[in-house]
Formats: C-alpha cells, structure tokens, sequence
C-alpha cells in the first residue's frame, strides 16, 4: 500500500484531508512519526502550504500533502486570514476566537466571508503541484453548531441556512474549501 503523510498536526484537518483521498493510500499523521510543525512565515496560503510540504518531505520518502486553510472575513480587511489558526491560540481557543469575530461584526452590514483552502503535494523527486479552493458565504450573527472544527460554527455556506457547525459532517465534507480544492488537485493528480 502506498503511504501519504498528511502534513498538519490538527486533528478535524486530519480526518477530513484522509476522508479525501482514496483508500488505496495509508495515510501517515506528523504526530505519530514525532515530527514538528514548521513555522508558518509565508504571506499568503499557498506560500504558506507549499512551505509546509517542502519541509515534511525531508522526513519521509513518500508524498506529502499539506493544507493551509483559513477565514477571510470582508469587512475586517480578510481577517483572520493567513493568522485564523494563530487568532485562536492568541485568544486561547477557537470559540473565544469566533465570539472575537462575532464583537467585531456589531453593527456591520456587510458579513459577507470566503474559506479559503490551498493544498500541496509533493512526490518524492517531482515538482510540487499546489491548488486553491475557495468558498464564499457568510458571518452569521451567533455561534450556531457543535460539529466540525475550527470557525465552522460561523460559517454559512452561499445557499445555505444553516452553519457548517449545524451540518452533518458528510454533508460538509462534500462541498467546503478544502473539497473544492481538492477536486481540483484530483484533476492534476488523478491517483488521489
């Protein structure tokens, strides 16, 4: 069986990168081989996950793929953006992050936010391959939800009316950024 390591140390990306690609892959997660995370120094996500997969294919001799993922939010300037993981742990977890957002919204008529999700694979000895996946929605006016991870919980998707975090997690899982992007990396790479 072929091994991908899926390069991120978060557990709810894990499962949903996993859940992507086929089962003809075993899929090896960073924490079981004790391997760190890198520090995040690029400007833009996909700078962001090209570096993450260049630096955990120097631990392993199979493919990597890697995701860096986040919340643009309009009319804060896209913010969190690039920083939404890096807001959660400055304000000490991703609820106290969302109630953050939701303060910053007062009042504001324009909720209007994008998920965007760039994702990287590098095998070994080829050219890295890096994709984009965006999906447009918006703010709502509570944390609505207890299911995905991360902003779900605020996040309504365009036609919908309901959060990502009141979605069941198959229902989510077939039409977020993360999905988007990966259907397009699929049509590069079709053995995922």
């Amino acid at each position: 069986m072929k091994k991908i390591l899926i390069g991120t140390h978060n557990k709810g990306k894990f499962k949903e990168i996993s859940y992507l690609i086929s089962k003809k892959f075993k899929k090896i997660s960073p924490i079981s081989l004790r391997i760190p995370s890198p520090k995040e120094t690029g400007k833009t996500f996909s700078s962001n996950s090209k570096l993450k997969a260049n630096f955990f294919s120097k631990f392993v001799d199979y493919a990597v793929i890697s995701d860096d993922s986040g919340l643009c939010i309009k009319t804060l300037n896209n913010i969190p953006g690039i920083y939404s993981a890096r807001l959660a742990k400055k304000k000490g977890s991703f609820y106290k992050a969302m109630k953050f957002i939701l303060k910053k919204l007062e009042g504001k008529k324009n909720r209007s936010a994008t998920f965007v999700c760039s994702l990287s694979i590098k095998f070994p000895k080829k050219k890295l391959v890096t994709v984009q996946g965006k999906l447009n929605g918006i703010i709502s006016k509570k944390i609505l939800g207890n299911r995905g991870f991360g902003y779900d919980p605020i996040f309504i998707p365009s036609g919908y009316k309901i959060t990502f975090g009141q979605m069941t997690y198959y229902k989510k899982i077939k039409l977020d950024h993360r999905f988007l992007a990966f259907k397009k990396l699929k049509n590069k790479i079709k053995i995922l």
